[in-house]
């Protein structure tokens, strides 16, 4: 069953590298702190320390994130040992999170989530 509690994310393998290198960035110690809450087999979002959304269920397409959220101090944790995640923000740009990791999205907004059972992006 898929949780989409507030916020958006998205994902594209070939935008990956782009995409982090201008907007996302290591998640500072507080708010990694917050995101360790994040319990296994979800994908989490955080806002300023607090989750805002968790999504479980592996998909075909994006999940729309109705709350649009947005850097700096956002952070999205993928807890699943054998599955990526893709976010996916306003612009168009789509960023892979492999398994175990987690980012912090330093600006842009989030519009999507995609959970995929590829262990590799």
């Amino acid at each position: 069953m898929a949780m989409t509690l507030a916020m958006a994310g998205g994902v594209s393998v070939a935008a990956q590298t782009a995409a982090s290198a201008s907007t996302s960035a290591p998640a500072s110690a507080p708010v990694r702190a917050a995101a360790d809450t994040c319990s296994y087999p979800y994908v989490c979002l955080f806002k300023n320390g607090t989750r805002i959304g968790q999504f479980q269920d592996v998909t075909s397409g994006f999940q729309d994130l109705p709350s649009r959220p947005s850097g700096p101090n956002l952070v999205v944790q993928n807890t699943r040992n054998d599955d990526v995640a893709y976010i996916r923000r306003a612009n168009g740009i789509t960023t892979c999170l492999p398994p175990r990791t987690s980012i912090g999205v330093v600006s842009g907004t989030l519009t999507g989530i995609r959970i995929d059972s590829r262990s590799t992006c």
